[in-house]
């Protein structure tokens, strides 16, 4: 079984990854009294480095995962993340375009490092939003106003597209399907239920109205 915090590990991995690159290439970052760079510090937000950010670690999940396990995570961190910033909602336009153009980029790139120069490619020609004000509009799906009470998402298929792994971002637990289905069977996620199929049982989800929680 996949390690159950692998996925929120990563982000933490490829931020560290992204600010030492950006503490070499674009300017000193902050760093704590040992030298360690400060993830937390002054300087990070609503700027180049934070559009960066959210383009790094949306471009990590697509390459390392797929895009719409990318694309969900990005508006999930918008519900779950405290913004005290007071142009919230212009935050959090610049926030999700610069998600979209992480997983563009993830989808072209082979690895971290080709991801990397694509982004700062990217920062150059003005396709990254560095300011809340800036005029232009994410137009996909916004920021996730609450979590339907039973979500998983799959993150993993074979390549007949096949489900084979699934994540709870509430509970923060990697399944199998054979995990996923025993699970359903216990009654801890009421909103799916178990199919036989020719080549086996496999979970789909009742449907409402939350459609990246539909498991066909």
């Amino acid at each position: 079984m996949e390690n159950i915090f692998r996925i929120y590990q990563l982000k933490d991995k490829a931020l560290m990854d992204l600010y030492r690159r950006l503490d070499k290439d674009l300017r000193p970052m902050p760093k704590k009294s040992d030298g360690v760079i400060d993830i937390y510090g002054p300087g990070l937000e609503d700027n180049d480095v934070d559009a960066l950010r959210h383009a790094y670690i949306s471009g990590v999940y697509t390459i390392e995962y797929n895009g719409g396990l990318a694309e969900l995570l990005g508006r999930l961190n918008e519900l779950s993340s405290f913004d005290s910033r007071s142009n919230s909602l212009l935050s959090e336009n610049m926030d999700l375009w610069n998600n979209a153009v992480g997983r563009a980029h993830g989808n072209k790139a082979m690895n971290w490092d080709e991801l990397y120069g694509h982004l700062i490619k990217a920062l150059k020609d003005g396709d990254l939003i560095i300011d809340p004000n800036d005029k232009r509009k994410y137009k996909g799906d916004k920021r996730i106003r609450r979590l339907p009470k039973s979500l998983v998402i799959k993150i993993k298929e074979t390549k007949t597209g096949a489900n084979t792994n699934f994540f709870d971002p509430r509970m923060k637990i990697v399944m199998t399907k054979d995990e996923f289905i025993s699970a359903i069977r216990r009654g801890r996620y009421p909103g799916y239920a178990v199919k036989k199929h020719y080549s086996g049982e496999y979970p789909f989800s009742t449907r409402d109205r939350f459609k990246f929680n539909n498991l066909r």
